[in-house]
C-alpha cells in the first residue's frame, strides 16, 4: 500500500509538472509600461488611460496549451476611442496571437468585443460581437483555452469563438510557439469606435479598466528551452497526462456548441469569413470551419 501511495504521488507529480495557477497579479504578471498609471485597491488592479499615456502588463513567463482567465470591469461611461486588450502572443515576425479587444463606445451604446487570431504572423481574422450584459457594471471572466485541437475564446465560460485545428486541410495551426499573456489600455480613436468617426473625449479622462482574479492553468515554458522541446514537454505522453489533452476538451460539448450558436445568432456583428469586400475569395479556414 505504501509503495502504491508513493507511485500514485509520483504519477500525480508528473501530471502537474509545468502548471501555473494563481489569483495574485504579482505572482504571474508585471507592469510593462506606465507604472504611474497603475493603481491597486486590495485584490483589484486598475489601469488608467489619460491624454499622457495608457498602461499595460505582461506575464512573467510564457506558456503552451491550457487556459488563461482574467476578470475585467471595463471603462464606464463615455469610453469612445479607447481599447482595452487582453491577449496571448508569442514573439517575432511569425508570431501567433489570440486577441480580445474591447472597443469603447459613447455613453449608452454597447461595448464591442473584437477577437482575432494570428498564425505565423498572419492575422486578418477579426470577429466582432456585442454582449448580453453591460461589461462596465461588474466584473466578468474572459478566457482563452488552447490545446492542439482548438483555440476557444470564452466569456463567463460561454464560448464566443472557436478556431479549430485544420492542419489536415493544409491550414497552419498555432501549436509550436510558447506565448506570453498581456493586457493594456490605450487610445485608438483612429479606428476603435464607429470606424474612427467618434474620437476620444479627454474631458472624461482618466479612463479606468479594473482587473482581478488572474488565473493561468497552463504549461509553463522556460525561455531557454527550444520550441520543439517545449511542445513535447507540454504534450501528454505515456504516464504524463495533461488535462487539456483529455478527450472531453478536444472539442466543444453539446451544451457549449449550442451556446456558441446562440452567441453567433444573437450577438455577432461582423465575421471576416462573410466579408466578401475584404476577401473576394473565402479564406480557406472559413470553408472548413464549423466555428
Amino acid at each position: 500500500m505504501a509503495k502504491m501511495s508513493v507511485l500514485l504521488g509520483f504519477i500525480l507529480g508528473l501530471v502537474m509538472v509545468g502548471l501555473a495557477s494563481s489569483a495574485k497579479f504579482d505572482q504571474l504578471f508585471q507592469a510593462s509600461w506606465a507604472l504611474d498609471h497603475f493603481a491597486y485597491e486590495g485584490e483589484t488592479l486598475k489601469l488608467k488611460l489619460d491624454n499622457y499615456s495608457g498602461a499595460g502588463f505582461a506575464s512573467k513567463n510564457k506558456y503552451m496549451f491550457g487556459k488563461v482567465s482574467i476578470q475585467i470591469k471595463l471603462v464606464e461611461g463615455d469610453s469612445a476611442g479607447t481599447v482595452t486588450a487582453f491577449y496571448m502572443s508569442s514573439d517575432g515576425p511569425n508570431h501567433n496571437e489570440f486577441d480580445f479587444e474591447f472597443l469603447g463606445n459613447t455613453t449608452g451604446e454597447p461595448y464591442l468585443i473584437q477577437t482575432n487570431v494570428y498564425v505565423n504572423g498572419v492575422g486578418n481574422r477579426e470577429q466582432r460581437l456585442d454582449l448580453w450584459f453591460d461589461p462596465t457594471k461588474d466584473f466578468h471572466t474572459y478566457s482563452v483555452f488552447w490545446n492542439q485541437r482548438q483555440v476557444v475564446f470564452l466569456v463567463d465560460e460561454t464560448p464566443i469563438r472557436v478556431h479549430t485545428n485544420l492542419e489536415h486541410k493544409g491550414i497552419p495551426f498555432p501549436r509550436d510557439q510558447a506565448m506570453g499573456v498581456y493586457s493594456s489600455i490605450w487610445n485608438a480613436d483612429d479606428w476603435a469606435t464607429q470606424g474612427g468617426r467618434v474620437k476620444t473625449d479627454w474631458s472624461h479622462a482618466p479612463f479606468v479598466a479594473s482587473y482581478r482574479n488572474f488565473e493561468i492553468d497552463a504549461c509553463e515554458c522556460p525561455v531557454s528551452v527550444a520550441a520543439a522541446d517545449n511542445a513535447k514537454k507540454c504534450s501528454s505522453s505515456g504516464e504524463k497526462r495533461f488535462w487539456w489533452d483529455e478527450p472531453t476538451v478536444a472539442e466543444l460539448n453539446l451544451h457549449q456548441s449550442h451556446q456558441l450558436l446562440w452567441v453567433r445568432a444573437n450577438h455577432m456583428i461582423y465575421d471576416y469569413c462573410t466579408d466578401t469586400t475584404r476577401f473576394p475569395v473565402t479564406p480557406l479556414e472559413c470553408v472548413h470551419h464549423r466555428h
